[in-house]
């Protein structure tokens, strides 16, 4: 299907969605009867397997199910993950069509990504939000969803007219899509049915094969370790890394590519998965350099295996003195789906150690806690888990390493987070001065959505939002050698991140300012009008980012000026490739960088304003 390329921005949508979101929030969704067969008894109620002898309509009557509870549950607290043992399900004549809804986790079990093959689609549409029909309808509130290590056949039998020209995943931040072999049809990264294109603001693919996408309306996107057939559209920082296939971006913003040809430094999720006896194992990945392309081509993923029995799976009936009782008998830790209550650190003190969390396993800081305190050692991976602030201030929701700690990483064996996100605010109210602090060297950052809510929690003018929901800085990074790829920080009350270490790179950066300060005076860093959405700290002399964007948005006061969307020293080791600002209708950004590059204002919205490359040629 031939599309319009699409440039423009359509934040007026965003604009409307906050006034739904008050009612919206008031209706309370009963979620149907799921007569769902049992999952395997060390995994818990939340984990659902699937077998390839089930029929498909029994598998397709409980994803119904699941989706119709959770399309709308957005700050709701059920979590679940759906997963398929190794085999073939659905068919020519009847595909196996599966909708993902909020906190909703779909992976194969295999051992490599060929080993489950679903015949139908997996999609996302865009969410309709007001007088529950099609009034409304976007993709940018499409959060918290995950889909791995699977082939999906794209079969669109059943569906009639627009639904079956592509396989639609229309998602927003927190998504991810990893170890994916997709074949048959067209992948579209945004639902153009649904009342027509609609925006989106991912998103996030790695370590997958994928046919001819169509990025279309997303507003920014990182493909990483990948290959693909082809791809089309984009509106702002589209960034590809490692990627078999990716376009040229010598063209750079026409259109907005930015393309590393080898990724430098990447370490695939761990996966759960079945042997051939019937055992379940976690894989986990080797970390390497200057990569291209999938880490399954030629086998199993490089890495080592895990039984299962070698992790404590945890609950949200285990105390966090049960968790750190078993982690320090040298378990690893398995968090099935659900909402812990944190009152005191989970402490993860031994090199190696896996912390894996499934179906959006979510923390929630109690009493102030840090939820997640990592010592300063190797090899440590932390993935697939939510932290969410609790009503008391925290200092921090995860720290990795201690501010002047004994620097004990290895370049060859990074601590790693792995598709790990942070909420202050949204659910209910939350509190910290920081969200995730890096205090070691040698730590990969391999996506995250660190969020302060703009929505949410309702009852607060967005003055008294600003008071009560309580975010300083998003990210601070104070070890050396740290990479970031795919870091998306959002609506924190000073700079977004503070990059304080040296010889760091980001592999696209993602930051809307927050829409909330009251007046200037509530916004000034001394005599700087705002905080800009990414520092690198004045005394550093060698950092990296390729591909970022700092969005304003300050609809609580428009005549708000932030002077610079990025912040940077000024010195040769530190530069900046494909950089943007732009405005979303409310609000200034005076320059791009360091007092370059002209304003963001509301003369020219939706229209980004560019720098190919900072310091100047």
């Amino acid at each position: 299907m031939s599309l319009p390329r699409v440039r423009e921005s359509a934040y007026t949508l965003r604009r409307r969605l906050f006034g739904l979101a008050a009612v919206a929030a008031l209706v309370v969704v009963t979620p149907p009867a799921i007569a769902e067969p049992p999952g395997p008894t060390d995994l818990g109620a939340t984990v659902t397997v699937f077998d390839p002898a089930m029929p498909v309509r029994d598998i397709q009557a409980v994803l119904d199910a699941a989706h119709a509870a959770q399309v709308d549950d957005e700050m709701g607290e059920r979590r679940h993950a759906y997963l398929f043992k190794p085999g073939e399900y659905g068919t020519a004549d009847e595909p196996l069509h599966i909708k993902v809804g909020y906190y909703t986790e779909i992976a194969g079990l295999g051992a490599s990504p060929g080993d489950v093959v679903i015949n139908g689609k997996l999609e996302v549409y865009n969410r309709c939000l007001a007088d529950g029909g099609a009034g409304n309808c976007i993709a940018l509130v499409n959060f918290w969803r995950t889909l791995g290590n699977l082939t999906l056949n794209i079969d669109a039998d059943g569906q009639d007219g627009c639904r079956a020209t592509a396989n639609f995943w229309a998602v927003s931040q927190a998504v991810s899509m990893r170890r994916l072999d997709v074949t048959g049809g067209t992948l579209s990264l945004m639902d153009y049915c649904t009342a027509g294109p609609q925006y989106a603001s991912g998103g996030f693919i790695a370590d997958s094969r994928l046919p001819s996408v169509v990025n279309g309306s997303q507003q920014q996107w990182l493909t990483r370790n990948s290959e693909i057939a082809g791809w089309s559209n984009g509106v702002w920082n589209q960034v590809f890394s490692g990627v078999e296939g990716a376009p040229d971006d010598a063209g750079f913003p026409d259109p907005p590519y930015t393309t590393l040809d080898t990724t430098p430094l990447s370490r695939e999720k761990p996966y759960l998965f079945v042997d051939e006896s019937g055992e379940y194992n976690v894989r986990v990945p080797a970390a390497a350099r200057d990569t291209r392309g999938v880490s399954w081509a030629e086998g199993m993923t490089p890495g080592r295996t895990v039984p299962l029995s070698d992790f404590f799976v945890a609950t949200p009936a285990d105390s966090v003195r049960r968790i750190n009782s078993q982690l320090a008998r040298g378990k690893h830790l398995l968090l099935t789906p659900g909402v812990y209550d944190i009152a005191r650190s989970i402490e993860v003190k031994r090199p190696g150690t896996v912390v894996l969390g499934l179906g959006h396993a979510t923390l929630t800081a109690v009493n102030g806690s840090v939820p997640v305190d990592v010592a300063d050692v190797p090899g440590v991976i932390i993935a697939g888990v939510t932290i969410d602030a609790g009503e008391r201030l925290s200092p921090v929701l995860l720290r990795v390493g201690k501010e002047h700690g004994e620097r004990r990483a290895t370049p060859g064996d990074p601590t790693t987070l792995s598709d790990v996100y942070f909420r202050v605010g949204g659910p209910h109210v939350g509190r910290t001065d920081t969200a995730l602090q890096v205090n070691s060297d040698h730590v990969l950052i391999d996506h995250t959505w660190v969020w302060r809510g703009d929505h949410g929690v309702e009852g607060f003018t967005d003055t008294e939002r600003w008071r009560t929901n309580t975010g300083r800085t998003g990210v601070e990074v104070n070890g050396d050698h740290v990479t970031a790829t795919g870091l998306f920080v959002e609506h924190f009350q000073r700079h977004n991140t503070v990059w304080n270490g040296e010889h760091g790179t980001t592999v696209l950066y993602q930051n809307e300012l927050p829409y909330d300060p009251p007046t200037q005076a509530d916004w000034m860093n001394g005599d700087v009008e705002g905080w800009a959405g990414y520092k690198v700290g004045d005394h550093v002399r060698a950092h990296t980012l390729h591909g970022g964007g700092v969005y304003v948005f300050n609809q609580n006061n428009p005549a708000i000026h932030t002077e610079n969307g990025f912040e940077v020293p000024e010195t040769p080791g530190v530069r900046l490739r494909h950089i943007m600002t732009v405005n979303l209708s409310a609000g200034t950004i005076d320059h791009v960088v360091n007092g370059v590059g002209a304003p963001a204002d509301t003369t020219k919205v939706g229209v980004p304003v560019y720098l190919a490359e900072y310091p100047l040629p």
